[in-house]
């Protein structure tokens, strides 16, 4: 099953109506995506990291997710500064470390960082099935919504079909290797994965079917506005009105 370490809490994240969180997440990702002066960007940091707080996650945990996603950033910083065009600000032997290219690698570390954070309090506080059934509520097709959770349910279904059939190939003696027998047999394994996904499928929504399914998942938790669910509208709209103006000054 997909672990959702940060779906367990007693804040006031945790309290929220989940569309207002998926809500706010959208819309205060595309600010911060858009936004490109660095007071503006700083200033969405420092709001993600409060929201981390404020939800009371574990800093490991998160620490954890963000290490992964800036491992992926470096290579920016590595190409970046090389290939960007501008004012040379030092040179590795032959190949200069422009100014422009710094400044861009910069901003999307900086937007990267945020958006990650925000998502992690605003929806990572919400387990997976919530947040489909607050998209179905936002009038999300209900096509995407059901392929959400059915990726869901599933992904640790062909997971564990993955792992039989590496078991099986051990038991048949394979090791693998850097060798053609190795890449056939993972591209016969792969093959088989498919077969045998396609096959369960089908038998899950014959199963569907005999049970009464018509196309629709219904939610047992009814969504309603409260209080709390209005301050932090309030709160949130004042935030990202400010990002704005702050971009815009």
């Amino acid at each position: 099953m997909i672990q959702e370490p940060f779906a367990t809490g007693n804040s006031q994240l945790h309290r929220l109506d989940p569309r207002l969180k998926v809500l706010f997440a959208t819309v205060y990702s595309f600010v911060v995506a858009l936004s490109n002066s660095f007071p503006t960007l700083f200033a969405a940091l420092f709001l993600s990291l409060v929201l981390i707080c404020l939800a009371r996650l574990n800093v490991r945990d998160v620490a954890k997710r963000v290490a992964l996603v800036n491992g992926l950033i470096l290579l920016f910083w590595l190409v970046l500064p090389l290939t960007f065009k501008g004012e040379a600000l030092f040179y590795l032997g032959p190949f200069a470390v422009t100014r422009e290219g710094m400044l861009v690698a910069a901003r999307i570390t900086l937007k990267s960082n945020t958006i990650l954070l925000a998502f992690i309090a605003l929806i990572a506080s919400s387990s997976i099935a919530t947040i489909g059934y607050a998209l179905n509520r936002l009038r999300v097709p209900g096509k995407l919504v059901h392929l959400i959770l059915l990726t869901y349910r599933y992904t640790f279904v062909i997971e564990e079909e993955y792992q039989r059939l590496v078991r099986a190939a051990k038991v048949r003696g394979f090791r693998p290797g850097n060798n053609m027998h190795t890449y056939r047999t993972y591209a016969y394994l792969i093959g088989m994965l498919f077969v045998r996904a396609s096959s369960r499928a089908e038998r899950v929504y014959q199963a569907m079917l005999c049970r009464g399914f018509k196309g629709k998942f219904y939610c047992l938790r009814e969504f309603s506005f409260s209080n709390l669910d209005l301050i932090w509208s309030a709160a949130m709209a004042i935030v990202i009105i400010s990002l704005e103006i702050l971009e815009w000054v």
